[in-house]
């Protein structure tokens, strides 16, 4: 299996406080300064990751370089000053969530030579959403000048069996633990067990690629092997460095170089706890018109279940694909079609029922509400159609998303 490889990971020694090193993704309270204000205040002086990442809370300052210098200087400071243990093996992850479920993953690198961001590729590991390549020159500058990447990926197969990481957790008992701490931020809990004894699950995972196995559940051969579920920009950006280190090293070189491969949490798709919620439409400028072109168009495609849009307190119904992710990226084309020849018209991407409503009423908007995809439809989907439309589906609230704690160095000694 050359597509998963046995990282060297960096752990945060044992004299450190956990709970002030590890921080939420840095993409997530976009829109919410006080979140991070409060993350920074709980930190203090205390070594911790968020002197090593750049929440886009903050993109629009004009203190960028500055804070981007700092953050790879922290990066050096924290290597030179032995702040970390180095392991090499995978890491198990129990992260016990608010709602008190557990959601399972395991640290692995991936070859980036095996993925691609594209709509439509031949690749083993897929985006399942469409990377908005704009969101990618700002994250470039943070990590070309990075001596270590710490993930927020979250990386998906596609075991139906639970016969690879749920297994493994089984035997956690009989696993050395390398973590176990409350996150900050009501982000629940989380432990980590050292795995040494890797080639077992190197051929689970490959097992995966089974051409019988892959004809059952999506009709085709083709392969595929993983979908990026959270963090595909990272992934996108870490391959985009790659591309450009690559063209300055020799073949030989190239083969084991530490920037060709990311780090990554790989997560069950159908871990029990993994929960996906659609991420609703907004329409803003536009108004009947637009809701009569949408329903025309889509009847067009015979679509047997129905949307409900909401318009000035009226209800509308637009028949969809019985397929909910067929049906999203039908909505989302259209919708993307008849912007180009109306300028006013602009989408908002909401989360949750309620919400959605108020922000249509308080702004004289169009509330779509759209499907919810079915975890034994996506990856069929990437297989058949390519990468899903941005803001396709969301996985859990944001609390629930992965903080940075393991860490692994991207430059050669």
């Amino acid at each position: 299996m050359n597509t998963v490889r046995i990282p060297k990971i960096l752990l945060p020694k044992k004299n450190i406080d956990k709970s002030k090193w590890s921080v939420i993704a840095c993409d997530q309270f976009t829109s919410q300064a006080d979140y991070w204000e409060e993350v920074e205040r709980f930190v203090g002086d205390s070594p911790s990751t968020l002197n090593l990442i750049y929440p886009e809370v903050y993109l629009e300052r004009e203190d960028k370089e500055k804070r981007i210098a700092a953050i790879n200087a922290n990066m050096s400071k924290y290597l030179k000053k032995c702040m970390f243990e180095e392991f090499e093996g995978f890491i198990l992850v129990d992260r016990t969530m608010n709602d008190s479920r557990h959601r399972l993953g395991l640290m692995i690198s991936v070859d980036l030579e095996d993925y691609e961001y594209t709509q439509k590729n031949d690749a083993l590991i897929k985006a399942t959403e469409k990377t908005v390549v704009d969101r990618l020159p700002p994250r470039i500058e943070i990590r070309k000048g990075a001596c270590l990447e710490l993930p927020h990926i979250m990386m998906l197969m596609d075991d139906r069996t639970q016969r690879i990481i749920e297994k493994l957790y089984e035997s956690r008992d009989f696993l050395e633990k390398a973590y176990d701490f409350e996150l900050n931020m009501n982000g629940g809990r989380v432990q980590g067990y050292k795995v040494t004894n890797c080639n077992q699950i190197l051929e689970d995972i490959a097992s995966l690629l089974d051409e019988d196995t892959l004809i059952e559940k999506y009709g085709s051969s083709k392969p595929i092997l993983f979908a990026v579920g959270d963090g595909n920009h990272s992934l996108a950006t870490a391959k985009e460095c790659w591309k450009n280190i690559k063209k300055t090293l020799t073949p030989k070189q190239r083969e084991n170089h530490p920037a060709r491969y990311a780090l990554c949490e790989l997560v069950n798709l159908h871990d029990k706890s993994l929960d996906f919620e659609p991420i609703h439409r907004v329409v803003f400028g536009a108004g009947k018109e637009f809701i009569d072109f949408m329903h025309d168009r889509l009847a067009a495609l015979d679509g047997k279940q129905q949307v409900k849009v909401v318009f000035e307190q009226t209800i509308y119904y637009w028949n969809v694909s019985d397929n909910p992710s067929d049906a999203i990226a039908d909505i989302q084309s259209l919708m993307d079609e008849y912007a180009l020849t109306h300028k006013d018209m602009v989408i908002d991407y909401i989360h949750g029922d309620e919400h959605l409503l108020k922000v249509a009423d308080d702004n004289h908007g169009i509330a779509v509400f759209m499907p919810k995809l079915e975890k034994d439809g996506l990856f069929d989907y990437v297989v058949r159609r390519g990468a899903l439309p941005r803001k396709s589906f969301s996985m859990g609230h944001a609390e629930d998303k992965r903080y940075y704690l393991e860490c692994r160095k991207i430059i050669k000694d």
